[in-house]
């Protein structure tokens, strides 16, 4: 039993920063697998990143956006540098616990609430 609760979303100009949040709570290990994702209207989820010893980026935000994680407080990160409109979406905190560091969202257990990033032209 793993709980997720995402932070940090809000409504920004193109080229600001932000920073997510993560509180995982309940039976969840440092060696879980973390990732974000990310869903805009009308389309796909889609990967951001993910965590677990090494990290790995969506091309789309490698360069811009990072991952990290304080395992003894069991928060995960997504900092997000020079943000674009293409970025508007709901980010979503998720968590599994299985061998790897999947990009499909299909393979994560557990899943936050998510959190509304706005990014404006």
């Amino acid at each position: 039993q793993v709980q997720l609760v995402e932070s940090g979303g809000g409504l920004v100009q193109a080229g600001d920063s932000l920073r997510l949040s993560c509180a995982a709570s309940g039976r969840i290990s440092s060696s879980y697998a973390m990732g974000w994702f990310r869903q805009a209207p009308g389309k796909e989820r889609e990967f951001v990143a993910a965590i677990r010893g090494s990290t790995s980026y969506a091309d789309s935000v490698k360069g811009r956006f990072t991952i990290s994680r304080d395992n003894a407080e069991n928060i995960v990160y997504l900092q997000m540098n020079s943000l674009k409109p293409e970025d508007t979406a709901v980010y979503y905190c998720a968590a599994d616990g299985a061998v790897g560091m999947p990009t499909s969202p299909r393979k994560y257990r557990y899943w936050g609430q998510g959190t509304q990033v706005t990014v404006s032209s």
